[in-house]
């Protein structure tokens, strides 16, 4: 126990508390960032087991805050080079990493056998489909958030109200570290932070991490922290959800919101797509709500955007002139094909 003597020898930890997370498993969900900062800490900590899941792969610009990787890591996908350093940390920890974006589809999977799971990613929709998935299957979730100098933490699920419980709405205004930049130290210290909440869950520490969500100004160097524990569950009727794309029906109304190709800055079309059949809509949010297009009474509507955050606001707008079932998709950057 050498290895571990340093942290064992505090009495909230002890050879018990050491056993205990020798037999943990938890799930990380995005190697970036937050990722890169939480997963050293936990495995060197000596956790049992870590699953990886990113589908991404490491570029030049990752570099100054995605410490875990090297020069030489560059066009190489985020797990592989991850659950290799990680295992030079330390190879009594079982790693196994996914190379591929969590989804509805494959989340039940992934979080199978699970202790616990951090969700490190940079995606509004994966976020939501986590905590969906662990309030349902009282899974602890320890979540993040950075942007520029600013970012929280906070526990999750389990016992205690899940994420929609404090963020029913996407922000109006929303980026990520693409669109508006982030700090290194910032997503450093959030990593870190989520990896002690996770290490306090999983040695059950009081008062729990669990209902309490910490936020963090670097930039004028001020943390504040409130517990949650009363928050209220939003209804799942004024709740949206998010869907795989392989889950859609023929009788779905859909819309692609990412009508216009960034790069080339040129519009859309059903035959580009592959659908000779324009039943996809390719329109903007702008053309979304000056146009109100509306399904029929009986369809489901069906409307996908890139991250999430641009089809939810396309549902709220279709909410206040229709009252059916919408469900939401993120599809990154692949075309939307009809199954």
């Amino acid at each position: 126990m050498g290895r571990y003597e340093r942290q064992t020898c505090l009495p909230d930890v002890g050879l018990a508390g050491q056993k205990h997370l020798e037999t943990a498993h938890i799930l990380v969900v995005g190697a970036g960032g937050l990722g890169c900062a939480a997963l050293p800490y936990l495995v060197a900590a000596g956790l049992g087991r870590v699953s990886l899941v990113d589908g991404d792969e490491v570029s030049l610009s990752n570099l100054h805050r995605q410490v875990l990787y090297k020069e030489t890591d560059i066009n190489k996908p985020k797990v592989e080079c991850a659950a290799r350093h990680l295992r030079a940390i330390n190879n009594h920890c079982e790693i196994s990493s996914h190379y591929l974006n969590l989804t509805p589809k494959n989340v039940s999977a992934l979080c199978d056998n699970v202790d616990l799971v951090l969700d490190c990613t940079d995606n509004f929709a994966v976020s939501y489909v986590l905590s969906d998935y662990c309030y349902r299957e009282s899974i602890p979730l320890v979540s993040a958030s950075v942007l520029g100098f600013n970012g929280y933490v906070g526990g999750f699920c389990q016992q205690s109200p899940s994420l929609r419980a404090i963020f029913p709405e996407l922000p109006q205004r929303a980026q990520n570290c693409s669109s508006a930049g982030v700090m290194g130290p910032a997503v450093g210290t959030l990593g870190s932070i989520q990896a002690q909440f996770a290490l306090n869950i999983l040695l059950q520490l009081q008062p729990s991490p669990l209902g309490q969500l910490m936020s963090i100004d670097l930039r004028n160097l001020r943390q504040s922290s409130f517990r949650f524990d009363m928050a209220v569950e939003p209804s799942f009727e004024d709740t949206l959800h998010f869907i795989d794309f392989s889950d859609i029906h023929k009788d779905d109304w859909i819309v692609d919101l990412r009508a216009v190709d960034l790069q080339t800055g040129t519009k859309r079309s059903e035959a580009e797509n592959g659908n000779s059949d324009p039943i996809i809509q390719f329109v903007t949010l702008d053309e979304f709500r000056q146009q109100k297009p509306r399904p029929k009474s009986e369809q489901r509507a069906v409307i996908a955007c890139k991250t999430g955050l641009t089809a939810w606001r396309a549902a709220r707008i279709l909410q206040q002139y229709w009252q059916g079932e919408i469900n939401l998709i993120a599809m990154g950057e692949k075309p939307l094909k009809l199954p």
